[in-house]
């Protein structure tokens, strides 16, 4: 992965995920860790909201990671597509390993983990020239 990408992801908390059921989109922003080594960006959800109940029917997922920056000459931000993970127990268990130790405070209340696998990245990064993109492919 180009060390751009990888950096702006890890230096942001959240992201947007998009899911698609019956031709009907929905999208939900997470705080998210990353699992460095695999590309996979780890989550906590309520098995019961509208995201992942959409994501359990259809894991071809999508998603967006951005700063809030609004000038045009400093935007950057990422969109993606992957794979919607449900961890087994022993994956689930080195899913928490990585989000409570970028977010220790989540401890306090009790979520079910998740995953998605990156398979496709477009970054944009206007502080490198106006509209300047890089793309990466699992």
């Amino acid at each position: 992965m180009n060390n751009k990408i990888e950096a702006y992801i890890l230096s942001n908390k959240v992201f947007s995920l998009a899911t698609s059921v019956d031709n009907i989109p929905y999208c939900a922003n997470c705080f998210y860790a990353c699992d460095e080594v695999n590309k996979i960006l780890i989550f906590l959800s309520d098995s019961e909201t509208r995201h992942i109940k959409e994501a359990l029917i259809n894991n071809r997922v999508g998603g967006s990671i951005q700063n809030g920056v609004t000038e045009v000459e400093k935007l950057q931000g990422i969109q993606f597509i992957g794979e919607f993970i449900k961890p087994s127990e022993e994956l689930a268990k080195d899913f928490y390993a990585i989000y409570f130790k970028r977010f220790p405070f989540a401890k306090a209340k009790p979520s079910t983990i998740w995953g998605i696998q990156i398979n496709w990245i477009k970054m944009t990064d206007n502080t490198l020239g106006f509209g300047k993109k890089f793309i990466w492919k699992r």
